[in-house]
């Protein structure tokens, strides 16, 4: 049995700003689970409100894996480099059912903020 959704959207994406002074790497980050006996591949569109989208990016998760996909790192996403500080979405589109969250950890303060955004699914 297929478990999640094809299609994930996440509205809130503003990566922030690495700290040089912290032993934690601020991030954002797409976490895809992947319970199907087939493999998934998806592809993703990345939304900003000033400039085209950037589309097809394209990705795989194997069956009944788990996939961790760093969005400040350009060599997980197609090469592409999202910039800082700068408010963005994300459209994901999976050939089988999939389970996505988007996570986001902030060093920007003493006490570090890890927080998961919310998603629309269908």
């Amino acid at each position: 049995m297929e478990e999640g959704k094809n299609v994930w959207l996440f509205p809130d994406g503003d990566l922030p700003e690495p700290d040089i002074n912290s032993s934690y790497q601020a991030h954002e980050a797409l976490i895809i689970l992947n319970t199907s006996d087939k493999n998934a591949n998806l592809k993703m569109n990345i939304y900003f409100s000033d400039k085209d989208p950037i589309e097809d990016i394209s990705f795989e998760v194997k069956a009944k894996r788990v996939k961790c996909i760093r969005l400040d790192k350009p060599e997980e996403i197609g090469g592409v480099k999202i910039p800082l500080h700068v408010q963005y979405a994300l459209r994901l589109e999976s050939d089988v059912k999939v389970v996505v969250t988007f996570g986001r950890l902030d060093t920007s303060s003493e006490k570090l903020a890890y927080y998961v955004g919310t998603a629309y699914s269908y």
